[in-house]
């Protein structure tokens, strides 16, 4: 059969409102993924209406 080598390196991801990154194995071999969200829109602050 084939040998197993180590983890393969995937490549960043971006796309329009996240980036994903691959993370470094753990004990158990396991990689995961890093999802970093980028805000959709900007927040305003709250302001009370004024009074009629």
């Amino acid at each position: 059969m084939s040998e197993q080598k180590g983890p393969v390196v995937v490549p960043e991801g971006k796309t329009r409102f996240y980036l994903t990154r691959q993370m470094k194995p753990n004990e158990k071999g396991f990689v995961g993924y890093e999802t970093i969200w980028e805000t959709p829109h900007k927040v305003a602050e709250y302001q009370t209406p004024k009074r009629p």
